[in-house]
């Protein structure tokens, strides 16, 4: 059975086909996050860390650390800031040792600058998985190894030097390159987590249908673990949580075996508190003088005021559940149990005749 190791210095996360669905937290990143970039270029980790506990809490059992901050002020004062090969491996290097500071969680090592990578594998604890090697021959002879210096596992994304295919054999075939190529260097297959990259469905039809018949052919053929960015599947559509729901029980019965993605539903904000808290008043409904935000948010269906756990997670957990892997649905009770509510299942029994 193919099981990828993944340890930080005191814990151990397995991703395998007879394993509880991986989940690898996202959010460090600052692509696309403007505060998170400006903080960390004035030298702020608070987010990062706050972060790194939150997706913990929400069930995260790996962290993602990504590094590709881009400092336009500091680029302004200093030319050098203009190239990642500069700015990131000392950014990794800090990210990881305020991210172990604060969680002992496995990480997951991601950034497209060998420099960065080699940082991040020098300054983690444990056995961290790299993301990533491509299909693409310089990247093939930059990051394989790394792999094997480090004796790490590595995400596999299957894309070459053509780009990303629409065509699911072509991707396969890339995988299938990638394996064989790692195998060169004395990498075993178990330690490959292969993503075969989920397109958008808003812009193709099919790739619901593509990506669950690639996986079953990767665990089958190449048998390997894989791995993707699940929100991409609803890029571009409204209530994109209902897509990634469906999509991500969908593909770990097709055997995937881990996914990159947010765990967190993020908290409801002041300002969407207080347009709902108008919104409510312009109604003429009178509300109970000492309800507090928390139960007026549940009241109305707003979420939470605090980061919790997200619906993707939920739909994670009933499908481990349904698939056996929790034992006795432990953690599928302890997921929907109230504070201060008692265990056990509890239920009426069917009745017969």
């Amino acid at each position: 059975m193919t099981r990828t190791i993944i340890e930080s210095k005191s814990k151990t996360a397995i991703i395998g086909f007879d394993q509880p669905f991986c989940v690898i937290g996202e959010r460090i990143n600052p692509t696309g996050r403007k505060i998170l970039n400006t903080e960390l270029e004035a030298g702020d980790f608070s987010r990062v860390e706050a972060d790194a506990i939150a997706q913990v809490a929400a069930g995260a059992t790996v962290l993602d650390i990504n590094s590709g901050a881009v400092f336009s002020n500091k680029m302004a004062e200093d030319p050098r800031y203009a190239d990642n090969n500069f700015v990131e491996p000392d950014l990794m290097k800090a990210l990881i040792e305020k991210v172990q500071a604060v969680t002992d969680c496995p990480l997951c090592i991601d950034s497209s600058v060998p420099g960065a990578l080699e940082a991040g594998l020098a300054a983690a604890e444990g056995r961290p998985l790299l993301n990533s090697v491509t299909g693409e021959e310089e990247r093939l002879e930059l990051v394989l190894p790394l792999v094997k210096k480090y004796n790490v596992p590595v995400v596999a994304i299957s894309n070459d030097d053509t780009g990303i295919s629409e065509d699911p054999d072509v991707r396969f075939a890339v995988a299938k390159k990638i394996v064989e190529r790692a195998a060169d260097f004395g990498i075993p297959a178990h330690d490959i987590v292969v993503d075969p990259l989920v397109m958008p469905i808003g812009a193709m039809g099919t790739a619901g249908l593509q990506v669950f018949t690639l996986v079953r052919r990767l665990r089958e053929e190449l048998g390997v673990n894989t791995t993707c960015g699940a929100s991409n599947i609803s890029f571009g559509l409204p209530n994109r949580h209902g897509i990634n729901n469906a999509f991500l029980p969908m593909a770990m019965g097709a055997g995937m075996t881990s996914a990159i993605m947010n765990p967190i539903a993020l908290p409801v904000g002041p300002k969407k508190l207080a347009e709902k808290k108008a919104e409510v008043e312009a109604a003429g409904i009178v509300l109970p003088a000492d309800l507090d935000d928390e139960a007026f948010c549940k009241l109305f269906g707003l979420g939470s005021t605090t980061a919790k756990a997200g619906k993707e997670m939920e739909a994670i957990r009933a499908a481990n559940f349904l698939t056996n892997n929790d034992e006795g649905g432990a953690a599928w009770i302890k997921f929907n149990k109230a504070p201060g509510e008692s265990g056990g299942r509890g239920g009426r029994r069917r009745r017969r005749g």
